[in-house]
């Protein structure tokens, strides 16, 4: 009897069980225990756009350097080395070369060891130092590095040509790349059949080009000292790039 019952009674709590849910399906109401919410859909639609310019480098740098060896005291060291410091000033003076264009840096002087076990022995004294050039005029370039070794720098390290300037040549860039992008989502807005609004928002991504821009290129001479050198020097171009995503109101 109690057998009977039970099944009866789970028989009518499945009845009910299926017409509530009947209903809800009927009626379209969302069950009391799950909660939705609509979130808002995208109202922007990105495009990016590129930009470059080329531009010809406007100033040329050339870093020389005198080397001292064993010379007999620092005293000697040092006069040897601003001899020649001073006769390449002088030189490059005569190129027609500003005193505030030309930088010395890295002068130093340090003693020459021989070891033998325990003893330590100084056998003289050795001195470096570095000389930047810097000239506006791009085909002094071959004449400095001439003029430098004659008047006694024994080590032509490097020349360079850079823009002086980048800034305008990046602002070119940006509205280069500004003008990609636009033309860019007009034929997006055009294939995809929608209006573009206004531009909400702009972001550019100058990336690791905006480090290389004021170095176009470098060139390291190893000649030996006295040896003039009549190599002609090509600056080359530098490119200035601009990335850009521009924002539109759909």
């Amino acid at each position: 009897m109690n057998t009977t019952k039970i099944v009866l009674s789970t028989a009518a709590i499945c009845v009910m069980v299926f017409v509530f849910l009947s209903l809800i399906k009927a009626l379209n109401v969302a069950y009391p225990i799950s909660i939705t919410t609509e979130t808002k859909t995208n109202s922007e639609i990105s495009v990016s756009g590129v930009g470059k310019v080329d531009v010809v480098p406007d100033t040329a740098t050339v870093d020389v350097g005198i080397s001292v060896n064993n010379a007999a005291t620092v005293d000697d060291a040092q006069k040897k080395i601003d001899t020649v410091n001073n006769k390449i000033i002088e030189a490059m003076k005569l190129l027609g070369i500003e005193k505030k264009d030309i930088r010395t840096s890295n002068y130093s002087i340090y003693p020459n060891y021989t070891y033998s076990g325990s003893d330590n022995k100084i056998t003289g004294y050795n001195g470096n130092v570095n000389i930047t050039i810097t000239s506006k005029n791009l085909n002094l370039v071959s004449k400095i590095i001439e003029e430098s070794t004659k008047a006694g720098a024994n080590q032509i390290q490097g020349s360079r040509f850079i823009v002086a300037h980048p800034e305008k040549y990046r602002e070119q860039a940006r509205d280069l790349a500004i003008a990609n992008a636009k033309e860019q989502a007009a034929k997006m807005a055009k294939t995809l059949g929608i209006n573009l609004g206004k531009v909400s928002n702009i972001i550019e991504n100058s990336g690791s080009d905006s480090v290389a821009y004021p170095v176009m290129a470098e060139k390291t001479l190893n000649l030996r000292a006295n040896v003039a050198s009549s190599a002609d020097m090509e600056p080359g171009t530098q490119t200035v790039t601009s990335n850009v995503t521009l924002f539109f109101e759909k």
